[in-house]
């Protein structure tokens, strides 16, 4: 069975922490040491790397808000994903993060729109009806949804309400739909 008919015009927006990497129930990514893919991952990316025109990361990452890890942490642990992606044979267009904490301005976190609309702005070919959200929180999905995007939920420990239009357990599941 097929999700949706995709093609080198479409868009792949993924969470990061519990999508890309094993999240940390209770805590936070701060170093790249911590930083360990989820189970087919990389083979996934380089899959998607063949098939979608953008591949986007939106992330709430609201340690540095909270000083818990500082920017240049953080992008340390974004260079070091984007090398190790790069070196299986994908890639990532952009990484966007939502630095503040829940509540504060300037509403970066998923689920408002605005890292989706910063990717638009940097890559106009975004068209977010042909564009699909990979999340494992509801903000995720509702995040996709509020935006018109297909929604694919990766089951976790983390309990949610809302219904994407597809549930997975790892993201190298959602390969065999395409």
């Amino acid at each position: 069975m097929k999700f949706c008919e995709v093609d080198r015009t479409w868009t792949l927006f993924l969470d990061r922490d519990g999508v890309i990497n094993k999240r940390k129930f209770g805590g936070y990514i701060t170093s790249t040491e911590e930083f360990t893919f989820q189970k087919g991952a990389l083979e996934a990316l380089s899959f998607f790397n063949k098939r979608f025109g953008h591949i986007i990361i939106v992330t709430n990452q609201q340690c540095v808000g909270k000083g818990i890890i500082t920017v240049e942490t953080l992008d340390e642990i974004h260079t070091h994903m984007i090398y190790q992606i790069e070196m299986a044979g994908g890639r990532v267009d952009r990484v966007y993060s939502a630095k503040e904490p829940k509540g504060e301005a300037p509403f970066h976190r998923k689920p408002y729109p605005a890292m989706a609309y910063l990717a638009k702005e940097e890559l106009a070919s975004i068209d977010f009806k042909k564009s699909i959200m990979v999340g494992d929180t509801d903000s995720d999905i509702e995040f996709g949804k509020n935006l018109g995007m297909k929604t694919v939920l990766v089951l976790s420990q983390e309990a949610t309400k809302l219904t994407p239009d597809l549930r997975i357990e790892f993201l190298s599941d959602l390969c065999a739909y395409f």
